[in-house]
């Protein structure tokens, strides 16, 4: 890794590109520039990359660096990004330019209406005669954006040198350390060794407070609407924002997000207040009913903070850090804070780790032949079952979803239907606000879909109806009867189900977590098996193909 020279320009790079017509309609958002750049030195820092002091930007100072931010029309369309996630990043962008400005740092800053297509191009325009002779780059989250890099950097002969991203709790080698010799990975071994590291929620032997590390059998509670559910904050619109919104609205009509719902922090100081509100109001029943699946709440009690995490406005550290606090101070269960300090300091390490350890064959693999095309109502939430007509709106509308509505409700659909790990994975891609790929691919196709073979999961996370009946009350007003395998109004969830442990029985044999449901099948009369794989079969005809 070679040494940052003490004269640096820093880059950072989001979505860019839109037509002359919105440019020609809003005059006043300027091209907001700077002096000329003078210095030999390029430091690119990408738009998920915001936190001050950290990555590229750490040990900058004023007097010394050029910071150059873009907004780049590659990054905005190769998948069919939701409008919030846009925006989000957009406003978090300016917001950030003003904050490095405020500071006394030099920000040249490209809008998105100059229409810069990729990364490869705002870095020619950034060193166009100014006579660069390296750039220096945080890693990337994308194996896409690291391959594009050193591509340009291979034909513009500038060299590239990588700095770790030092706002992760576990380094890619480290992980590559970890992971060498073992034939599947364990979150939980893992997280084991990160609580270890980090000494969060260990008592003062060094042993995990409460005598277990793991409280998840005491979070699985389903919802049963006798609680009542905290009204979110309203986040006021600043003048950047209202104008990211129109620009948004203009340039990406066709992609999901409802923009009149549009409810997300921009600064590092809001992504703070929305951490406090959950610690203060909801903290205390994350842990009860994070599985839990609701008619009345989109939300529930969740934190609403993995974006803020994803992009920088957060740090995963300082806010494990905050929960394990409000646990100590009396103000939460154990089995909550454990439950929301194992999202993100176990298994948000873990899926970028394996991410990094297995790229870039990973998003090529495809351990049971899963090809059905995506139905065209992933797109529009129209279908009649009411948890993934639920699941897939919200989705669209707000770019978010929680962690059983992802993986329990629409990724076990996918599973059971045999959808496409391609499709399946570019559209959670493109939906959720959170989604980065060294997040997004993991937890789709090795999680949801199985699609590693068991490299990142034990088992498939394959469920019948009564599953989605028993976390939440979405079946009470489903045309469906979680009760019934076939016929009429039986829940499609209940024979697809059956479908796939017949399909897969043999892949299935090896592992001994999948022998209670295969001995439940075999169990079944030849006939009654016969009756559920023909129904499995005319309803996933039916639903893959229909169209309201």
């Amino acid at each position: 890794m070679s040494q940052i020279r003490p004269s640096r320009l820093v880059f950072l790079t989001t979505f860019a590109g839109i037509g002359d017509q919105w440019m020609n309609d809003h005059p006043q958002a300027g091209f907001l520039r700077t002096m000329p750049m003078a210095n030999s030195k390029l430091i690119l820092v990408l738009g998920d990359q915001l936190t001050p002091g950290s990555g590229a930007l750490k040990d900058a100072s004023p007097d010394d660096t050029h910071v150059l931010m873009a907004e780049v029309a590659e990054e905005a369309s190769y998948v069919r990004h939701n409008r919030h996630k846009i925006a989000l990043l957009f406003s978090a962008m300016r917001h950030f330019r003003d904050e490095l400005r405020s500071q006394g740092f030099k920000v040249t800053y490209f809008c998105y209406q100059e229409g810069v297509s990729s990364l490869a191009e705002a870095l020619d325009r950034a060193i166009e005669d100014e006579g660069i002779e390296s750039v220096t780059c945080c890693e990337v989250g994308e194996y896409r954006v690291r391959q594009l890099l050193e591509d340009w950097s291979q034909r513009a002969g500038i060299a590239l040198d990588w700095i770790p991203d030092d706002r992760f709790l576990c380094s890619t080698e480290a992980f590559h350390d970890w992971a060498q010799g073992r034939k599947a990975f364990r979150m939980e071994h893992f997280y084991r060794v990160m609580r270890r590291r980090y000494e969060i929620l260990l008592d003062d032997q060094g042993e995990p407070e409460g005598g277990r590390w793991n409280y998840d059998q005491e979070n699985r509670a389903g919802w049963r609407a006798k609680d009542e559910v905290p009204q979110r904050l309203e986040i006021d619109r600043d003048e950047i924002t209202r104008e990211v919104l129109e620009l948004v609205a203009a340039a990406f009509a066709d992609n999901p997000g409802d923009l009149s719902r549009f409810n997300l922090a921009v600064t590092r100081e809001g992504a703070h207040s929305q951490l406090d509100f959950f610690i203060e109001h909801c903290l205390e029943r994350f842990g009860q009913y994070q599985d839990a699946l609701a008619e009345e709440s989109d939300w529930l009690y969740h934190s609403l903070v993995s974006m803020y995490l994803n992009i920088g406005l957060l740090t995963p550290l300082e806010t494990c850090r905050r929960v394990e606090a409000a646990w100590r101070d009396g103000r939460c269960s154990l089995s909550a804070a454990e439950g929301f300090i194992r999202q993100v300091l176990g298994w948000r390490e873990f899926v970028r780790g394996i991410y990094w350890f297995a790229m870039p064959g990973y998003g090529e693999r495809n351990a049971l032949q899963a090809e059905q095309a995506l139905p065209a109502w992933f797109w529009n939430a129209d279908t009649d079952l009411r948890c993934l007509q639920q699941a897939i709106k919200q989705s669209l509308d707000l770019g978010y979803a929680h962690h059983i509505q992802r993986l329990m409700v629409i990724g076990n659909f996918s599973l059971l239907a045999g959808l496409s790990v391609k499709e399946v994975c570019e559209w959670y891609l493109a939906v959720y606000v959170d989604a980065f790929e060294w997040v997004e691919l993991p937890n789709t196709l090795g999680m949801a879909l199985y699609g590693d073979d068991g490299l990142m999961a034990s088992k498939p996370y394959a469920a019948s109806g009564k599953y989605i009946q028993r976390q939440g009350n979405h079946c009470a007003k489903c045309r469906y009867r979680p009760d019934r395998v076939t016929g009429e109004n039986a829940c499609p969830y209940n024979s697809l189900y059956w479908a796939f442990i017949d399909r897969h029985r043999e892949t299935l044999q090896a592992n001994p977590r999948m022998s209670l449901a295969l001995r439940n099948w075999e169990r079944k009369p030849a006939p009654e098996r016969e009756s559920i794989l023909a129904w499995a079969d005319h309803e996933q005809r039916r639903l893959l193909h229909e169209s309201h």
